[in-house]
């Protein structure tokens, strides 16, 4: 739905002030958020939109603060509630049930738990108008109040990418929507993901801390900033499970959730996960300069042709019950196949270890 609304966001009117407005973007300010000029703020959050396009919008009248039109210097703050207005009501996009396979993990009356296969979409949004996690979720859930409209992210709480496995709680109820994602703004829910990472872990556990925002020149992907102006407060604990040669498989506790958490923070410390091509994983980082190695390590990019993340187990307090509840996901076969891969290679390396070290390099 993001990239869908900014493509639209591209295409503001001239001029609103005498014209019925129409909301088609909200963003609540979080409550931990700096002093920020509202262009880099909306900047941070609109994929497809430029700075400069957003600073014209706002010169038109377009961008409200708690209902008050501002100008393109206004700093938000913690509790502000900013929206974009357009002269032409928003279009919606009508939700098709589909029957479509899901691996249900659980289900009760107040949520139902999916382990995601990697390659399907959460929600509908721009280009991906159906086959989805929520067309699905349609069909299966199709008597429940909740999930007849045309809300297009019905009963979710938290998401994640397309590429990525493992498992999601979607709400059946509006209470059950609304206790649950409170327990995700709080950060009080438990998220576990296995990853498999370029590169050996100096330390067997550790904590990566680093603001997370949009990258400043491509903004289809995150970066890592230090304190301040750019992306929010994000922290992700890691555990080293098995080293494997030239890539270690970790577990990563988040303690923040924001977008592309894992795969920034790791391209940060110079570990990108395995095969992720949006954070150079799908390169060769490290290991020989054997012909060998070379095509062993594309047979492994073709096993699992997508960054190696899993959302492994998920806990919160049950929106009705009260009581800690925890899920667990089996890890996909293509991402089981590439371990085994690396495990195999590993126990190989050992036996042929002093030619291997010949030339062993950094690449």
């Amino acid at each position: 739905m993001q990239e869908e609304e900014n493509l639209e966001f591209e295409n503001l009117d001239e001029s609103n002030a005498n014209q019925e407005s129409y909301e088609h973007f909200r963003y609540d300010v979080d409550p931990g958020q700096t002093p920020l000029r509202i262009d880099k703020y909306l900047a941070g959050r609109m994929l497809n939109s430029s700075r400069n396009k957003i600073q014209d919008s706002a010169d038109n009248g377009n961008i409200r603060v708690n209902d008050v039109v501002v100008k393109r210097n206004y700093k938000v703050k913690p509790g502000d509630v900013v929206t974009i207005v357009l002269s032409y009501p928003p279009r919606e996009i009508e939700i098709i049930a589909q029957d479509i396979p899901l691996t249900i993990v659980y289900e009760d009356n107040s949520f139902i738990i999916v382990n995601k296969n990697p390659g399907m979409v959460v929600h509908p949004s721009y280009g991906h108008y159906s086959g989805t996690l929520v067309n699905a979720l349609a069909f299966h859930l199709k008597n429940l109040p909740l999930f007849n409209s045309v809300d297009p992210r019905p009963g979710l709480v938290h998401r994640i990418d397309k590429d990525t496995s493992g498992i999601l709680v979607i709400a059946k109820t509006e209470i059950a929507k609304t206790k649950l994602a409170l327990q995700f703004f709080n950060k009080t829910s438990d998220r576990k993901y296995r990853a498999l990472v370029w590169g050996n872990m100096e330390e067997d556990e550790g904590t990566i801390t680093g603001h997370v925002g949009r990258n400043l020149k491509n903004r289809q992907i995150m970066d890592v900033f230090p304190d301040g102006e750019h992306g929010k407060h994000a922290v992700t604990h890691y555990r080293v499970l098995e080293r494997l040669g030239y890539v270690n498989l970790v577990e990563c506790v988040l303690e923040t959730g924001r977008t592309h958490q894992i795969r920034a923070h790791f391209k940060h410390i110079g570990h990108p996960l395995f095969n992720d091509a949006s954070y150079t994983g799908d390169q060769i980082l490290k290991g020989t300069k054997f012909t060998k190695y070379k095509q062993f390590v594309q047979n492994c990019f073709k096993i699992c042709p997508r960054q190696a993340l899993h959302a492994k187990t998920l806990g919160f307090i049950h929106p009705e019950t009260d009581e800690y509840v925890s899920f667990d996901s089996e890890i996909p076969d293509d991402m089981t196949a590439l371990i085994t891969k690396w495990r195999e290679y590993t126990s190989n390396r050992d036996i042929e270890i002093e030619d291997e070290e010949q030339g062993t390099v950094d690449l």
